[in-house]
């Protein structure tokens, strides 16, 4: 720490609320995995350097492999939060220092605008996504972009857990605790975690055609809709092919049919008569053999096909 008095001092301060918290930080994960807890870290995304904020929070968190990292973008607005241009990089970068993926954390809203804008954000949209929606169900928010559903989902937290009401609230903890749901029973839980990689980008369509539902269905509420398939578009080197194989099916009805080289007679005199003996039959052949009623060819160039 270097400056005036009041700068060192405030250096020096942080500096040990820093260090403080990163000795808690590694005694809790030791703690819990020793009681056969999961572990993991998540980054609260800021505007500023994102190569910057991915280094400072592997250096801090220190993940294992089994620790999953997760970051935390709590709004589509650059000027209080990480861009997503920005988040880019930040998971790109996450990825070339320990080659693995984190988490998405982020709420409905910003959710949708990435899953909206997928091409833009090939990275984002293709996170395991941990949603957070403070609501009793997870309603018809599914599929959305490449996301057919959640990795994980944030559904209790201080916002929806009062003094004598909560959705949900764990023996021995506050009310201001986040609680959190996954799809799936614990040992397929263990089996997944840390969701280290990229989930499968899904197929265009040229039109997405829900499927009917019944009038009591429908009256029922709480439906989950389910659209029928549809073939993609071709793609450009399919469109290609299609349009070459088109193009010379048509040149070849333009020309004319191929005519058969006509027969070229011997030059010479004897050429000519050995010609004229293989192919011309004598008077005695020829009253041997009928005559075809139907082909009067004489020879056997003339029986070919005209």
């Amino acid at each position: 720490c270097f400056g005036d008095e009041t700068a060192t001092r405030l250096c020096k301060a942080l500096w040990k609320r820093h260090a403080v918290a990163q000795e808690l930080f590694q005694t809790r994960k030791v703690v819990a995995k020793a009681l056969g807890l999961k572990w993991g870290a998540y980054h609260l995304a800021r505007p500023g350097n994102p190569v910057g904020q991915a280094n400072n929070f592997i250096n801090f968190a220190k993940p294992g492999p089994d620790d999953l990292l997760a970051l935390d973008i709590e709004d589509d607005d650059p000027t209080k939060w990480m861009s997503l241009e920005d988040a880019e990089e930040f998971v790109r970068h996450v990825h070339r220092r320990i080659g693995r993926f984190p988490v998405l954390y982020t709420n409905g809203k910003t959710a949708k605008h990435i899953a909206d804008n997928k091409y833009k954000y090939r990275l984002l949209s293709r996170l395991p996504l941990w949603y957070a929606r403070y609501k009793p169900d997870i309603g018809v928010h599914f599929p959305m972009g490449n996301w057919q559903g959640y990795a994980l989902w944030q559904f209790s937290a201080k916002a929806n857990c009062g003094r004598f009401r909560c959705p949900y609230r764990v023996a021995g903890t506050p009310n201001d605790i986040d609680v959190n749901v996954a799809p799936m029973d614990a040992a397929a839980l263990r089996a997944q975690w840390p969701f280290g990689g990229l989930i499968d980008a899904q197929p265009d369509y040229l039109a997405s055609i829900p499927l009917p539902l019944s009038r009591a269905a429908g009256l029922a509420g709480n439906v989950t809709l389910t659209y029928a398939t549809v073939a993609p578009p071709p793609s450009f080197t399919e469109m290609v092919a299609m349009f070459s194989a088109g193009w010379a099916k048509f040149r070849g009805s333009l020309q004319m049919p191929a005519v058969e080289t006509a027969l070229r007679l011997p030059r010479r005199i004897a050429d000519y008569l050995g010609w004229l003996r293989k192919e011309k039959p004598s008077a005695s052949a020829v009253e041997a053999v009928p005559t075809d009623p139907v082909s009067t060819a004489s020879t056997e160039l003339d029986r070919r096909p005209r």
